[in-house]
């Protein structure tokens, strides 16, 4: 089990961990100090897992449940928007036509499961059709890397492990963020440009959820790597296929019917809480 203090719960996480280890019989092991902490158990992972969520209560403290062996794994594919980045590509782009609102809107419902993503991707980017492709260097200026994305990135290929970028967004923006941020490889969708102005067309085939599924599995068995020995994370209806293929799938402040289907999630901390959760310290982080 492993307990991560999100933003102003560092001072409430030793008392919680406390707490929770009395009734493991556990010893809480600091990965890093006041901020994150695993405890080993036997027995039943469900019910410790909802005890222990009793205990945090309200709390802004993440938990992860998951078996001792095996934890750090050798392939970790991830989402790019809301998930290594804070941004919705698409979103930043209607805000040049006025649409920011009325797309965001169609993007929330896509990534909460509501609608089919590939057509929500076709309605959004037929708003665009027009503007100027020089539009596009502008947005990809607005891109913040998520907190806890570099340090992420960084650790898990100092440990030799292999790292996908996939994204239902486009190619031009997730290859910018793959090379900022050292992923090694990196799969999207291609925005149509003609005349020097946004088509308002994805080249097909567009970039689905089951696509994501397929890459993961299709780089593990590339590398030679056991399906339980790869790591995914996303935030989106469209990772889910991902995530519940991936030895550790792990949804990042995700949305509410994302959340609800995966087996792991991170609600509160930032990415490195992924690190935190396959046992890394705090002194094998990069920049730490």
């Amino acid at each position: 089990m492993t307990l991560v203090a999100g933003p102003g719960a560092e001072q409430l996480l030793p008392e919680v961990a406390d707490r929770i280890a009395r009734d493991l019989n556990a010893n809480p092991d600091w990965l890093a100090p006041g901020r994150a902490c695993e405890l080993s158990f036997e027995g039943a992972a469900q019910t410790a897992e909802t005890a222990a969520r009793e205990a945090i209560g309200g709390a802004p403290i993440d938990l992860l449940v998951q078996p001792a062996d095996g934890r750090r794994k050798r392939l970790f594919v991830a989402d790019l928007e809301s998930t290594i980045i804070e941004n919705e590509v698409l979103d930043e782009l209607a805000e040049f036509v006025g649409l920011r609102e009325h797309v965001a809107e169609i993007t929330r419902r896509a990534m909460n499961g509501e609608i089919d993503f590939a057509a929500a991707l076709t309605e959004r980017v037929a708003l665009l059709k027009g503007l100027p492709e020089t539009l596009l260097a502008e947005a990809a200026q607005r891109i913040r890397p998520m907190p806890g994305a570099r340090a992420l990135v960084a650790t898990l290929r100092a440990h030799g492990v292999i790292t996908a970028l996939v994204s239902g967004g486009f190619a031009m923006f997730a290859e910018r963020v793959a090379a900022e941020l050292g992923f090694d490889r990196v799969f999207a969708n291609r925005l149509e440009i003609a005349g020097g102005r946004i088509a308002g067309t994805v080249a097909p085939p567009i970039l689905t959820g089951e696509t994501k599924r397929e890459i993961l599995l299709a780089l593990a068995r590339e590398f030679g790597v056991p399906v339980e020995a790869t790591m995914a994370v996303g935030d989106g209806a469209n990772d889910l296929p991902m995530l519940q293929a991936a030895g550790l799938g792990i949804a990042f402040c995700a949305k509410p019917n994302v959340a609800a289907a995966a087996r792991s999630r991170i609600d509160y901390a930032d990415l490195t809480a992924l690190l935190y959760a396959q046992g890394y310290r705090a002194e094998e982080i990069a920049g730490s």
